[in-house]
């Protein structure tokens, strides 16, 4: 299942690319801006947004280490930012000054790679800033790039059609005709798949474009047979143009988004359709999954970036036992609610549950009063959020066998509404998303049209509905 969890929606025009490094989600626009999120509230950071580029700014990226971000524009350059405070590092300039289209580290952090519009594929040493190898796509404009998991090669696709393979040193290895209309995306699994049969390795790479489809291709790099790609299927669920791509950490997934404004997940091992988004209103421009968590960043012409949250069968470190324990929670342990307190940010809470012994059946009936008399928590707020994240959990358990119907769900985190509020949108939302929503910004969640005005009227009959479809489920 891949649940919406929030939405940006800081960018006044498209959004063209998203990156994740471990902490932080970076995205980039035709506005000229780069913003950065952290990834524990989805808030921006204070340095953000990174303005420099003249022009709209095609591609961000993260170092491996997360400490440094790079960013490429059609003003011909390529910026370095210092990540933890918006520092900007270096402007490197394109031979030819070209508009740079994608830009990616290699594994290592040695070298960065940007590719323009007029062909040309440059290598910078990180270290010296220096120009370290420069070539040029066969024909057409670079579109994609992507380094595979050892750093010895990495390939380019271009908007003729064509896959390229090049080595570290800039030598051409392998040219394959793609995509018919032209490659607008590459990635590389960072889990190679082994051939048992003759014992090698392969690389698994997925490349779209703008034929509809998504391919995937081994990737065999030996020293006595030079460098072999060979197709392995398309996947077929777009109806347009395919413009980005992504596998997911462990390599069992691969995400797409499209010129038809959906998202879909595919499970790689069989081609197989697991989930279709289609909450974006424009064409989906990038897709990036996290790095070691369960995340989901979408980004689309409709100057939004969706955050979803995937439930996996194998949880990556982190993820909370709810979607496990959903049915049992009354059998949940004390370790069970420490980490559920932890993933709803109520981690300062793990050290008094646990002095109380609060195991899975005493969370569920804790109130008010006992919250202020029994745990001495004595801010109103910080009570009301444990309460509420109570609530919520008790409407999950109810509701976990029933599909709730998508009336009662709010626009923003896509959960089942407590206090609905009607805004000037037309819309209904929870009370305390959308506050926090109109917080930071003054448009609609939905329309992303400027909010005439901040109020907030509650929803009684909406709430009434609500109840009454819990009660029917607790017959």
């Amino acid at each position: 299942m891949a649940t919406l969890i929030h939405t940006l929606a800081d960018h006044s025009d498209d959004v063209n690319y998203c990156a994740f490094s471990s902490s932080c989600l970076a995205t980039c626009s035709l506005d000229k801006t780069i913003r950065v999120y952290s990834l524990s509230n989805f808030t921006e950071l204070p340095y953000s947004p990174l303005e420099g580029h003249t022009y709209a700014v095609h591609c961000c990226c993260f170092s491996p280490s997360g400490r440094v971000l790079a960013s490429c524009s059609t003003d011909g350059t390529t910026a370095l930012w210092d990540a933890r405070d918006g520092r900007r590092l270096a402007v490197l300039e394109q031979p030819g000054a070209s508009p740079v289209r994608v830009c990616r580290f290699s594994p290592e952090a040695t070298y960065l790679l940007a590719g323009a519009a007029d062909g040309s594929v440059v290598l910078w040493n990180v270290q010296s800033l220096k120009l370290y190898r420069s070539g040029n796509v066969k024909s057409g404009s670079l579109m994609a790039c992507a380094f595979s998991p050892n750093g010895n090669f990495f390939v380019t696709g271009s908007s003729s059609g064509d896959l390229t393979i090049w080595d570290d040193k800039m030598r051409c290895l392998n040219n394959e005709k793609a995509h018919d209309l032209g490659v607008t995306c590459c990635d590389i699994s960072s889990h190679p798949v082994s051939d048992s049969e003759n014992g090698f390795k392969y690389f698994q790479m997925a490349s779209c474009g703008q034929d509809n489809q998504i391919k995937l291709w081994f990737i065999l790099f030996a020293d006595f047979l030079g460098v072999q790609l060979k197709y392995k299927c398309t996947l077929n669920g777009h109806s347009a143009p395919v413009l980005a791509c992504a596998f997911s950490c462990d390599g069992q997934m691969i995400v797409s988004g499209s010129v038809d404004k959906c998202v879909i997940i595919y499970e790689t091992s069989t081609g197989n359709t697991l989930h279709t988004l289609s909450q974006h209103t424009r064409y989906v421009t990038t897709c990036a999954f996290a790095p070691h968590s369960s995340l989901l960043a979408t980004g689309s012409m409709d100057k939004t970036v969706h955050i979803w949250q995937l439930d996996l069968k194998q949880p990556c470190a982190g993820d909370t036992v709810e979607n496990e324990s959903k049915v049992t929670v009354e059998d949940w342990s004390e370790d069970d609610v420490s980490a559920w307190l932890c993933a709803q940010d109520l981690a300062d809470f793990v050290g008094l549950f646990k002095m109380n012994n609060i195991d899975g059946k005493e969370l569920l009936n804790l109130t008010k009063e006992s919250l202020a008399n029994e745990l001495k928590i004595e801010s109103l707020g910080r009570r009301s959020k444990v309460l509420q994240k109570i609530e919520e959990l008790r409407m999950t358990m109810i509701s976990v066998s029933v599909p709730v119907p998508d009336e009662f769900l709010c626009p923003i985190t896509r959960e089942l509404m407590n206090d609905p509020v009607i805004a000037t949108d037309g819309y209904s939302y929870e009370r305390e998303a959308m506050e926090n929503w109109i917080s930071n910004r003054r448009s609609s969640p939905m329309t992303n049209l400027p909010l005439h005005s901040l109020m907030l009227t509650p929803n009684r009959t909406l709430k009434m509905a609500i109840n009454r479809w819990l009660e029917s489920q607790q017959k």
